[in-house]
């Protein structure tokens, strides 16, 4: 048994390196190729190294590390080690080969529509691949996630995007002109769907249906709820040869976040048996909303019990 679980870590930790590398190469060629060269600063921490990049000559990749250090800092208080590994990992894998790819990729400098449609899709497909397996660039995407414990009221989305405006409104007085942010709205829209579209499919109310069965359920299901913020049923069980009474947590997660409950579970029971299915539709917070006249009707069932109380 510990033998096979070594072999399993052992492969998803190379399959996690194949991505984060591939990943990163979309992601290069989408900076140096496209939208670098054509001053379009696509949000985040690789949009404050574009405008870096215009100012001062500094290399891109470089600035994206050394700007992450104290996000890595800030992160590993906050979350602890496991939640900054893979993203350090992705992140300075991401941030050598965007440098080291630099002199050797052509820029592309004709059409800005084209730079920016070109630059999104690879940037979404590149960056969607590191997602999938649990890993991050950094940045905004880390400070939205850190600050999300903190100001429960605006989701992680909409702090990414605030970070993102900013970045390009600054654009407008680096570059001196209008048109390089409009093209970068159009780049960062075209990644976050690409991003989705990697990660989830092309319906947002699909994803992965786990069971876990582990005599640490509880601390399990606790650290779940906490660093994933998915919710968690407790299901009553009995071994069918044991006869054995305990607890069999379901939980529906995305596609991406499978490898973060098979890392927290293992690591808090390393006996842990898993169960992982597809989720055809999954309705409700978090996933698909809930067609509004299904809500009036909910609305209507309530308001005639409450009546009736």
């Amino acid at each position: 048994m510990i033998v096979k679980s070594r072999m399993k870590k052992t492969g998803n930790a190379v399959l996690d390196g194949i991505m984060f590398v591939l990943g990163s190469a979309l992601f290069a060629i989408s900076v140096n190729v496209f939208t670098a060269p054509n001053n379009i600063a696509p949000g985040g921490l690789t949009g404050i190294a574009t405008l870096v990049h215009y100012l001062t000559q500094a290399p891109i990749g470089t600035t994206i590390l050394l700007l992450n250090i104290p996000i890595f800092i800030w992160g590993f208080i906050e979350k602890g080690k496991q939640f900054i590994f893979k993203t350090a990992v992705a992140t300075v894998v991401s941030s050598l080969t965007i440098d080291l790819s630099a002199p050797y990729l052509p820029a592309y400098r004709n059409d800005l529509m084209l730079a920016s449609i070109f630059g999104g899709v690879l940037a979404g497909i590149g960056l969607g691949l590191i997602f999938i397996r649990g890993g991050t660039t950094g940045g905004t995407d880390m400070i939205a996630n850190i600050l999300s414990r903190h100001i429960r009221h605006l989701s992680m989305g909409k702090l990414v995007l605030l970070a993102d405006m900013v970045v390009v409104i600054a654009s407008v007085f680096v570059f001196q002109t209008y048109e390089s942010p409009m093209y970068a709205l159009v780049t960062i829209f075209i990644t976050s769907k690409l991003i989705d579209s990697v990660l989830y499919g092309v319906d947002s109310g699909t994803g992965k249906m786990m069971f876990i069965v582990s005599r640490q359920s509880k601390e399990i299901a606790d650290v779940i709820m906490e660093e994933i913020s998915r919710g968690v049923t407790l299901l009553k069980s009995r071994g069918g040869y044991s006869g054995i009474e305990g607890e069999v947590l379901l939980c529906a997660v995305r596609r991406q976040e499978v490898h973060r409950v098979h890392d927290i579970a293992y690591s808090i029971d390393p006996d842990a048996f898993i169960i992982v299915g597809d989720a055809g539709e999954i309705s409700g917070e978090g996933f698909r909303e809930i067609p509004n006249e299904t809500n009036r009707r909910k609305n209507k069932r309530i308001a005639a019990n409450n009546k009736q109380k």
